[in-house]
């Protein structure tokens, strides 16, 4: 094997695992407990993958399989480093961070979404992240009341949990 060719594989393989990092949401970052937990459970999945790629033998193949995990060990580290536990509202009277709410949309679909923090923020599960437009509607408004969230239109509360 040339020493050209060895070369060339190597700065091939360095570009490969020089991956940019994770955008981090501007902002505060809030977290649900069990956000927080989350969080703590996705770092230590990427420390543990980490952890496997670099027992293998093959440079090359090494840093290739540790770039994703290595990343997510620093992006997961500075979540859990900057996150502010936010305490389960204690009333359930005014829609708040960690408050679940239904709302009815103007076309009569009626949804329910638990407002939590953006890295645990899954609409399909029924959470949305207090920086969306709509938990941003929501946030200080009763049951009977009518927000206006963006391109979604007016929406009224049915009820807070």
């Amino acid at each position: 094997m040339s020493v050209a060719f060895t070369k060339e594989d190597s700065a091939e393989t360095a570009s490969e695992t020089m991956l940019p990092e994770r955008p981090v949401p501007e902002g505060p970052n809030l977290v649900t407990e069990a956000g927080r937990l989350e969080l703590e459970r996705q770092l230590e999945a990427a420390r543990a993958a980490y952890e496997v790629a670099m027992a293998i033998e093959d440079v090359n193949e090494r840093r290739r399989q540790a770039a994703n995990p290595f990343r997510d060990v620093r992006y997961f580290a500075e979540r859990l480093r900057t996150a502010q536990l936010v305490p389960p509202p204690e009333r359930a009277d005014v829609v708040a961070f960690g408050s679940s709410v239904t709302f009815e949309r103007a076309d009569g679909r009626v949804q329910s979404y638990r407002i939590v923090g953006e890295d645990e923020a899954d609409p399909k599960v029924g959470t949305i992240s207090f920086a969306s437009p709509m938990a941003r509607a929501l946030m200080g408004k009763r049951v009977g009341d009518v927000a206006t969230a963006g391109a979604a239109g007016e929406v009224e509360v049915l009820g807070i949990a």
